[in-house]
């Protein structure tokens, strides 16, 4: 999901200098203690040993799997539908038996009386799941298919959830059962700024996502995960393989995850012949032109046409559909050497070189950093639709919001591609952990923009204290579930996320072994379900570092961070003999310390003390090697930290 602001680079801010002879402060006034933040810390486990403790899945790691056949028809009328019928082919592997399966049904988000609804503020939020008159499925019928025997099920739905219970228990360690559902809904016009249809000058563009009945997780850690679907807390699903049918009215385009298997059946020759262009080629190619949308000869087709479509090993699948689609497209060049295509679909209001025209290079240019620097993209298309979505993510499918252009149409565009690592590949738990997913990926999208186009869209504004700014006064820490965090603070998922790693990577560990940890975790956990206990364990484990104090305050408090120059004398009151420099921590939260010293000689450096200065007090006083009197002195030189009070970070001598 794109978040409305993204701070992306840490860069300088004005201070207002300190000229003064810095004195002694009283650490009666500090909040800090060092039990608090470096006491004994353990993480917790999960039973029978699926994870190891270096944060990595050992061998007894196990996880189910659902495979999905979809066939669907986009029925247009006054309240256009889905009707489809999926079949489910889930495996159970693990030592468990399962009395019952769950799945969840999201588009129950939108009927009048759901639990979403009832939570949404009387003046309405971003996501808008108030319903609307039609909203919701409609389930036909459920069978279920197992050893041999099939029997109908009378499904039991509980909002945005729906138990099967079993005839007879579902064994584990391998064990398959089919589930078959036969539904419909009604496609809301603003799907939770997820999904839905809006109309253009030249036809709707409906964005079809959350649209089949699909299977809870049961994993190690909780069995059946049932938190239900209200609105901001995305989604946690099982990886298996889609084979997919759309069936349209014939006079449109429907793009989506995966692969067209049908290309001959649903396109005209000279469309054919573009695609095969661009597939070869680094610049983006026209499919389908502004001048030939709605024309006969790009759509010669009578009544309805059916696009096939498959993905394997992916969580989930989206896709598009419209007459008003200008489409174009480019080839993807992967590390291993591997080719793809990146694909754009839009209607002729986003056009032109400053919006939409750029999208597939966008696209194309975000596929290609984020595989060389964290793990190759395992799939051969993505496509990025314009319509009603602010911006949403899906597998090998993103929505990006139709009006948007420059720079906001580049962080759009990069940062839901990006999301096809976190979640999609890194599979984490986003109804629990909304940060794993939101925070990674914005942290991902700062070094992406750095990159393309010799750094085009670089934004410089922000700080670490902006970026923290907003939240400051948050009761809630990262580890609160995105349902019940404040409406008005869920934007620190993104920014004190991806300014957590930032300092990681920059103050704390240093570029390159936060690299090597980083890639280490997306690497042992692709396509699987990673804790944050995971991703704690596994950094300390690659980087060789105890970085628990950082992990308790960081993602489990809304402590605060002050560090401060407290005073400054020289031996025998001779600066050539040395100074004596105390530093006080004034706040509960601790970071190393980075001390820009300037002599009146003119020699300057910056000093570089570890975190650990403050494992037993939060005074550290110590000698520095002074040949003349100290000019100035500063904290965070590059203003990386989100210090509360930047006035005692600076030292003037008289």
């Amino acid at each position: 999901m794109h978040c409305l602001k993204l701070n992306y680079l840490l860069c300088a801010v004005a201070l207002m200098p300190l000229t003064r002879t810095a004195s002694a402060q009283s650490t009666d006034t500090t909040k800090y203690n060092h039990q608090d933040l470096f006491g004994p810390i353990t993480w917790p486990v999960t039973s029978g040993g699926t994870r190891s403790a270096a944060g990595k899945p050992s061998p007894a790691y196990w996880q189910n799997r659902a495979d999905y056949q979809i066939k669907a028809s986009l029925n247009e009328g006054k309240d256009t539908t889905i009707t489809g019928e999926v079949t489910i082919t889930y495996t159970n592997n693990s030592p468990d038996k399962l009395d019952y399966l769950w799945l969840q049904l999201d588009q129950n988000l939108f009927k009048p009386d759901s639990r979403g609804a009832a939570v949404t503020p009387y003046t309405g939020d971003r996501f808008d799941v108030r319903g609307f008159s039609r909203g919701g499925y409609h389930i036909a019928s459920v069978d279920v298919t197992y050893k041999g025997e099939t029997y109908k099920v009378d499904p039991v739905i509980t909002d945005a959830r729906m138990q099967l219970r079993l005839n007879t228990p579902m064994d584990g360690k391998g064990e398959k059962i089919e589930i078959k559902v036969n539904y419909d809904f009604a496609i809301p016009f603003y799907g939770a700024d997820r999904m839905g249809r809006k109309k253009f000058k030249q036809g709707y563009v409906y964005e079809i996502a959350q649209w089949y009945p699909r299977m809870c997780v049961y994993d190690d850690v909780e069995g059946w995960n049932t938190l239900p679907y209200m609105g901001l807390g995305e989604f946690y699903c099982e990886y298996g393989d889609f084979d997919y049918y759309i069936t349209a009215p014939a006079n449109k385009i429907v793009v989506g995850s995966g692969d067209l298997q049908n290309p001959e059946e649903v396109l005209t020759p000279a469309q054919l012949k573009r695609l095969e262009d661009a597939r070869n080629s680094d610049k983006t190619v026209t499919i389908i032109s502004a001048g030939e949308v709605g024309r006969g000869s790009t759509r010669p087709f009578k009544g309805m046409l059916t696009w096939h479509y498959k993905m394997q090993n992916t969580r989930d699948i989206a896709w598009g559909a419209s007459d008003a689609f200008i489409w174009d497209a480019a080839r993807v060049n992967f590390p291993s050497g591997r080719k793809g295509i990146a694909m754009s679909a839009y209607p002729v209001e986003s056009s032109g070189y400053d919006g939409w025209g750029r999208s597939t290079e966008y696209l194309k240019s975000s596929m290609e950093i984020y595989s060389k620097a964290y793990f190759e993209y395992p799939w051969n298309s993505a496509v990025n639709v314009s319509g009603v979505a602010l911006g949403m993510e899906y597998p090998g499918a993103i929505f990006c919001l139709s009006n948007f252009k420059k720079g906001q149409l580049w962080g759009d565009v990069t940062h839901e591609i990006g999301h096809n690592w976190f979640p999609m590949i890194v599979g984490s738990n986003e109804r629990k952990y909304m940060w794993m997913d939101e925070g990674f990926n914005t942290f991902i999208n700062e070094y992406a923009t750095e990159q393309f186009n010799n750094g085009e869209y670089v934004d410089k504004s922000g700080s670490a204290q902006n970026v923290l700014a907003g939240y400051r006064n948050s009761k809630d820490p990262l580890m609160t579930a995105p349902e019940a965090i404040g409406l008005n603070d869920y934007g620190q998922y993104y920014n004190k996320t991806a300014l957590g790693l930032d300092i990681l990577r920059n103050v704390v560990i240093g570029p390159e072994r936060f690299d090597y940890a980083f890639r280490e975790y997306v690497k042992n956990w692709a396509f699987k379900h990673p804790l944050p206990y995971d991703l704690f364990r596994a950094m300390n484990d690659a980087s060789g570092e105890d970085l628990n104090w950082f992990w308790k305050s960081w993602f489990f408090t809304t402590w605060k961070l002050d560090q401060a120059i407290t005073s400054v004398s020289y031996i025998k009151g001779n600066p050539a003999e040395g100074a004596l420099i105390t530093l006080t921590n004034n706040e509960k939260m601790a970071m190393p310390v980075d001390l820009k010293i300037v002599q009146v000689n003119g020699k300057t450096e910056t000093l570089h003390l570890p975190v650990n200065i403050w494992q037993r007090d939060g005074v550290w006083k110590f000698k520095y090697p002074s040949t003349s009197a100290i000019k100035s002195m500063e904290i965070d030189p590059d203003h990386e930290l989100p210090d509360v009070d930047l006035k005692n970070n600076v030292y003037r001598g008289e």
